[in-house]
């Protein structure tokens, strides 16, 4: 959410805010510690009171994506949250069906989400996340159940009934570990609610044995440098488990995590990859290839994004790097 999307929601619904101008917001929203990024996070969840108002930030989201030339974005979604604020999230998720649809048809973005159970909140909202999730895949916008929350403090185990149920119902799975958790919260979705995705899971690192069976089952990382330095995951970039994880052939992809909390962009990401490890077009162009081929869309339409992605590599290489690029 933008600083300027939350001023406005805040004061069409009455909700009170630290301060009560564009520039006071963004100040508020530079990222200080995980506490300080959960009080923001709850707080744009709070301005949210209406269906329209979830159709905006569709839109704005939709907008930054077309800016960024980003075709396809699985988007992790917490509806718990609202479900708890007392929103009607039938009347959510028609008003998302339907903003979701726009943002295709008239941006040529596509929007999928993963509605994700929090693992700190427990079953209060795990029931409902997956009857939404179920209902949005049945609707074709809903392409996984996730997990999230502090995985270092609370357990994944108890969720591993509703991925089995979401598996049952066609739906696919991914949880975030290996990040406020070290590589037994790993293990812990792999085998609990076989996550055949991870967000984040950068500190996999620590255990060479957990490495290896990461890159045998070819489970990619969802890997967010930005935010792992934010969070203190790494004290700079070069010191990052990034290239070493790439080095060592595991599955990874580039991620900004909330690129409005932690003031990124995709592309931020990509340029200061390249700029930390001296990292090639092609090495670039390949990471951004595994993005396509890690997404849950159905087989064809991966390999049309991913034809249209070598399509685009091959007109745009020549004309900025006087050469064509091999990948």
């Amino acid at each position: 959410m933008r600083p300027r999307t939350l001023l406005a929601l805040a004061r069409r619904n009455r909700v009170a805010l630290p301060a009560d101008d564009e520039e006071g917001l963004r100040e508020w929203f530079r990222f200080r510690d995980f506490d300080q990024f959960v009080e923001v996070y709850l707080a744009c969840s709070a301005a949210l009171r209406r269906p329209e108002d979830f159709q905006r930030l569709l839109a704005d989201f939709a907008a930054d994506q077309e800016r960024e030339s980003i075709r396809y974005t699985e988007i992790q979604f917490t509806i718990g949250t609202h479900w708890q604020n007392g929103l009607a999230i039938d009347e959510i998720l028609e008003a998302m069906e339907e903003s979701i649809r726009a943002a295709e048809r008239e941006r040529g973005v596509v929007l999928r989400l993963i509605p994700d159970i929090v693992r700190d909140v427990g079953f209060e909202t795990a029931d409902p996340t997956l009857e939404w999730a179920i209902e949005g895949h049945e609707r074709g916008f809903v392409v996984a159940l996730g997990l999230t929350g502090r995985e270092a403090i609370y357990p994944s185990e108890p969720f591993a009934g509703h991925f089995a149920e979401a598996r049952r119902r066609g739906l696919h799975g991914t949880a975030h570990a290996g990040e406020h958790g070290g590589p037994a919260s790993v293990r812990s979705v792999l085998d609990a609610c076989g996550a055949e995705r991870l967000g984040h899971g950068v500190r996999a690192i620590e255990d060479p044995e957990l490495v290896e069976r990461l890159r045998l089952e070819r489970v990619p990382l969802e890997v967010c440098p930005t935010s792992n330095l934010c969070l203190g995951l790494a004290p700079d970039l070069a010191r990052h488990p990034f290239d070493r994880l790439r080095r060592a052939g595991l599955e990874l992809s580039v991620n900004t995590d909330d690129p409005a909390l932690f003031d990124t962009t995709l592309s931020n990401e990509f340029l200061r990859l390249a700029a930390t490890f001296d990292y090639s077009a092609e090495v670039l162009a390949g990471l951004s290839l595994a993005a396509v081929r890690h997404s849950f869309l159905p087989e064809g339409e991966k390999r049309a994004l991913e034809e249209r992605f070598r399509a685009e590599l091959a007109e745009l290489a020549p004309r900025h790097l006087g050469r064509t690029i091999e990948i």
